[in-house]
């Protein structure tokens, strides 16, 4: 009985309000057109209380700063893209590449995607499998539909992992997730697994658990899924001309390699393209502004982006799954190690951005590629220093001149 795995009450002041009951209780029409049955509806909901440690919840009474287990401070890329991470998980990756190569190699024969890239996926999220998976996922799926800032997606994860338990899908005692109900060895939510995981050892399950075949192809289909072009890198490191501006840095100007290296992009290491490659469009990404490497992302980098939307996951996978291929793969500019801004502030930028009709996508405080855009436009037009890059600085300055004052 997977009973036993629900975690013992954390908030007995929340659980004793009869609304989560409710709630609970009513999704069971639901879960029975999908399939489920009334006992393991039951077995699965029984005793279950919301997790209110988790983040992106919107709780009553809890005002906006960052809720614990939230990075209080954003990453800079050199804190996110440690070398002594990226070094010992591209060392292991190699090792495991030998180890699954037959198994790697019908992978990308089958969904055209290398084994570098799967392997250094796997190595981001679960550690090749070393890293323990520290929450019910039951009660994860279920706080975040309840509570959550994405109760609607929630709620239909929280319904298809009861349809995993009916199917037998998954055993009890391995679910587990993460903060954002992310299942496996290579972190799949409920509708994903639906959606692409696969049964690549041929025994009959698609165990993304503990089957290495199966949680691998699952990654690979995931990709192809999404558009991923065989044969193809994922980004190209490059130096950025002194002249460009860092505005431009969006995926919406899109321009052919070729042309980006005419109006004086320069590859890292002097690499040489291919012709195939110089008709390959692209976008540029300065991750940290003008101050750190700068990238042209291809199709594939935006193909990765959808497995997790950071521009920083991306960079991290990739530069991993290029030191497997070629331990000697470095970035060629080192990350600057520019001042941490906390969340909130960059919370703060975004608002002031919005309310200035410069920035258009959610207000999430993370410094992303539309932020760092925006940002740039508000340095150009007060004339302040171009460089597409948050500060305290850049902030204070937008809160002594108020968007009403100009103009807005």
């Amino acid at each position: 009985m997977f009973s036993t795995l629900l975690p013992a009450p954390a908030n007995r002041a929340f659980a004793a309000d009869a609304a989560f009951a409710q709630w609970l209780a009513a999704l069971w029409p639901e879960a029975q057109a999908m399939g489920v049955s009334r006992a393991t509806f039951d077995t699965a909901t029984r005793g279950l209380e919301p997790d209110l440690s988790l983040p992106d919840l919107v709780i009553p009474g809890r005002g906006e700063a960052p809720p614990r287990g939230q990075a209080e401070f954003v990453q800079t890329p050199a804190d996110y893209l440690k070398e002594s991470i990226i070094s010992r998980l591209a060392a292991q990756g190699a090792k495991l590449r030998d180890q699954y190569r037959v198994a790697l190699d019908g992978i990308e024969k089958r969904f055209g995607v290398p084994g570098p890239v799967v392997l250094a996926i796997w190595g981001r999220e679960t550690d090749f499998g070393n890293y323990k998976l520290p929450h019910s996922a039951i009660r994860v799926l279920a706080t975040q539909a309840y509570t959550g800032k994405r109760k609607d997606m929630f709620r239909q994860e929280f319904l298809l992992v009861l349809k995993m338990l009916e199917e037998g899908q998954v055993k009890p005692a391995d679910l587990r997730s993460s903060w954002g109900g992310a299942m496996g060895l290579t972190q799949f939510l409920p509708s994903e697994f639906y959606k692409h995981a696969v049964d690549f050892d041929g025994d009959g399950r698609r165990d993304i658990w503990h089957s290495v075949p199966d949680a691998l192809a699952s990654a690979a289909k995931q990709l192809a899924d999404k558009g991923w072009q065989p044969g193809r890198r994922w980004a190209y490191e490059v130096r950025a001309p002194q002249s460009f501006d860092c505005t431009q840095g969006v995926p919406e100007v899109v321009r052919p390699i070729g042309e980006w290296l005419k109006a004086g992009f320069v590859p890292a290491y002097g690499q040489r393209l291919r012709a195939d490659e110089l008709a390959e469009t692209a976008s540029v990404l300065q991750p940290e502004g003008t101050y750190g490497p700068a990238f042209l992302a291809a199709k594939n980098y935006f193909v990765i982006k959808e497995y997790n939307f950071s521009d920083l996951y991306v960079l991290f996978v990739g530069q991993v799954s290029d030191r497997i291929a070629d331990p000697q793969r470095h970035f060629e500019q080192p990350w600057s190690q520019g001042a941490l801004m906390r969340t909130a502030d960059v919370d703060a930028m975004q608002k002031g951005l919005t309310a200035r009709g410069l920035y258009h996508d959610k207000i999430d405080g993370k410094a992303g590629m539309l932020t760092r855009a925006a940002l740039g436009a508000y340095q150009k037009a007060n004339r302040l220093k171009l460089d597409c890059w948050p500060t305290s600085a850049v902030l204070e300055h937008m809160r002594g001149h108020p968007a009403a004052a100009l103009g807005r």
